[in-house]
């Protein structure tokens, strides 16, 4: 396994729409998500898109912490040419972080109710329904098979910002003279 280099915001990969992945079960493919995972989890992330390590294909994985989605996991999930459904036209702000834009955050509307269905690595169809915290990072990762990046969502861009000033300000800490 390796850690690979992820791709940061500007690069045009991140703004391509990326191919399906032909056969799920090939070596190639199963590899690049042991690879991906690996990348993932060295990164501190929450999901990561082959695009966004330089590899224009629909694959993702993500896992979800049950402490950040009440109290309900999500196990580490691979998603090979996902497809999602909105099941509700109701969205929530919610903030977001991405490995390609480091340090940085914004509030971006997301789906609160989506159904996903995506191949595993055995070429095997599956789906989920999602909501909350679950739900947003699987539109979130899927953005990227399109090549969309969460500033791209962002409705007010006082909203986004570096992760360390908007987490200052929101707790109301004093600003160094420094700065």
């Amino acid at each position: 396994m390796a850690i690979l280099k992820i791709a940061r915001m500007g690069h045009p990969i991140l703004r391509t729409r990326a191919q399906e992945a032909p056969d799920p079960t090939a070596p190639e493919i199963v590899q690049l998500v042991e690879n991906m995972i690996e990348t993932m989890h060295d990164a501190n992330g929450t999901g990561l898109a082959a695009p966004q390590v330089h590899v224009p294909l629909r694959v993702v994985v993500f896992t979800v912490y049950p402490e950040r989605n009440n109290g309900q996991g999500v196990p580490l999930t691979v998603l090979i040419n996902p497809e999602i459904e909105p099941l509700s036209d109701e969205k929530e702000p919610g903030w977001e972080g991405c490995l390609s834009i480091p340090a940085m955050m914004g509030e971006v509307p997301r789906f609160t109710h989506i159904r996903y269905s995506a191949y595993d690595l055995n070429g095997e169809r599956f789906e989920r329904e999602a909501h909350g915290f679950h739900a947003r990072v699987v539109q979130h990762e899927c953005d990227h098979l399109d090549g969309v990046l969460y500033p791209q969502r962002i409705e007010d861009m006082s909203r986004f910002g570096f992760t360390e000033e908007l987490t200052r300000q929101a707790h109301n800490m004093p600003v160094s003279d420094e700065e």
